[in-house]
């Protein structure tokens, strides 16, 4: 650990690129103040306003989704539809999920990358149930890829509309 101090301090101690004073030291970032200007007037690496509302509205389709799929697992391993001779060990299966509802809630985008990989799981249990069980277990399996469906689509928009910071670059001839 204290070997590590010098590269820290090394980093810290260095200037900001394009200041002609060079006492102020450089953090890495440049205040918003020194961000440049887009044409339309809206700092780079800041979102427009429609697309502030589009990234919300699917934060919040993200969260619906992600909490019905969590209900879903519950009521079909607990009530709907429970395994034969089970004690609803089954149900804990949505842990990983709750994990991922403060995430989302916080746009944490790191969350929603790891989401969209993990809901592959929940697809393919409600792809094998649906084609093996029978009943009200498959009808709930159906729901199930229906909605980890959903999810992972709502997810890549998602990071894709956050990821999308800079206007599109003019084009040259």
């Amino acid at each position: 650990m204290v070997a590590m101090m010098p590269a820290i301090r090394a980093r810290t101690d260095m200037t900001h690129p394009e200041s002609p004073d060079s006492n102020i030291p450089f953090t890495g970032r440049l205040p918003k103040s020194e961000f440049p200007q887009a044409r339309d007037n809206t700092v780079i690496g800041e979102h427009p306003p429609e697309r502030l509302a589009q990234i919300n509205r699917l934060r919040l389709i993200n969260v619906a989704l992600l909490i019905a799929l969590i209900v879903l697992g519950l009521a079909w391993e607990l009530w709907l539809a429970p395994l034969k001779g089970g004690t609803g060990y089954l149900a804990l299966k949505v842990l990983p999920l709750t994990l991922a509802v403060a995430g989302t809630i916080k746009n944490r985008l790191y969350t929603y990358r790891w989401m969209s990989l993990l809901i592959w799981l929940y697809f393919t249990e409600g792809v094998v149930r649906a084609s093996n069980d029978s009943g009200t277990s498959q009808a709930l399996a159906g729901i199930e890829v229906a909605l980890s469906t959903a999810l992972f689509i709502a997810g890549t928009l998602y990071v894709r509309l956050r990821l999308r910071i800079l206007p599109p670059k003019a084009k040259t001839k």
